[in-house]
């Protein structure tokens, strides 16, 4: 299924069609003419399912985006896709399994749903014939990025995260549970993804997130990969925004204390989508640390 989008208007235009009838299928344009401009989009085969990605850049450096919860690359990553060098870097964004245009299958979140969305992501790169990869993760995609770089250190080059927490606690799971009705979301956050899933499915999986990092609070520590944080051999930068209403810094910190020789970036009036709302701070940080 391979199809080029051409601008970021034939994206809104798509987003509005899909709102209005999300069962409509909108043709993505053609190639653009400036050089490097264009983001491709395809589907391919991997650990028993088909996994959709977007890919931009012809640089040697191969960088993989990690959406969030309920995320995929058109819906999370827009600014990376069209502003991150594209001679410099070679940039995919995928959407994990059960997301975004990942499907089928549905989204199911058994315990270890993030070590299975760590070893796709590898495996997707490497059937794309990538050497190595650096990895941006975003929230849940942060989380997979930390899983990812522990247990295939020799495949990540260098790893930027923001977002991202690697156990449980009370106070995080109040954080959850006010999420859990969509809604209630903003109209600005909510209609993106309704748009790309339609409300039934979009507002199911919501609740069946919550449940499955519920579950994370019946293991010790509420641990979801707290243990694998010493293995982290690569280069990781954690971007932190201090207004982030769904992530405490407490996260940040522990991260950063127990991956060996990283960076902490605080961003003072960035909230969890800091590399959308701050896209052009957020993609020089990025940029000048990977080169």
């Amino acid at each position: 299924m391979a199809a080029t989008l051409g601008c970021r208007g034939s994206l809104r235009l798509r987003r509005l069609l899909s709102a209005l009838n999300p069962g409509i299928h909108v043709p993505r344009a053609g190639p653009a003419a400036a050089f490097g401009t264009s983001v491709t989009s395809a589907k391919v085969a991997v650990n028993g399912v088909h996994l959709h990605y977007q890919r931009t850049g012809e640089g040697e450096h191969a960088v993989l985006l990690l959406p969030g919860m309920l995320g995929s690359g058109e819906t999370d990553f827009g600014p990376q896709l069209e502003n991150l060098s594209k001679e410099l870097f070679t940039v995919v964004a995928w959407d994990p399994r059960g997301y975004g245009h990942s499907r089928p299958p549905d989204r199911d979140f058994p315990v270890d749903f993030f070590e299975r969305d760590a070893k796709d992501a590898v495996d997707l790169m490497k059937t794309l014939k990538f050497q190595k990869v650096s990895l941006l993760g975003w929230s849940d995609g942060g989380i997979t990025a930390l899983i990812a770089a522990a247990k295939y250190p020799s495949y990540i080059n260098k790893m930027v995260i923001w977002g991202a927490n690697t156990y449980v606690t009370d106070t995080d799971v109040k954080i959850y549970e006010g999420i859990r009705d969509v809604s209630k979301w903003s109209e600005r956050t909510r209609k993106p993804l309704e748009a790309l899933y339609g409300y039934d499915y979009f507002a199911k999986t919501c609740d069946k997130w919550v449940d499955g990092i519920r579950q994370f609070t019946h293991l010790p520590d509420g641990g979801i990969c707290r243990h694998l944080l010493p293995l982290v051999q690569c280069p990781t930068l954690i971007l932190h925004g201090e207004k982030d209403l769904l992530v405490p810094r407490f996260h940040a910190d522990f991260i950063h204390k127990h991956v060996r020789g990283s960076r902490l970036h605080l961003m003072p009036e960035g909230k969890h989508n800091l590399h959308l709302r701050f896209a052009d701070e957020f993609n020089k940080l990025a940029e000048d640390f990977l080169r």
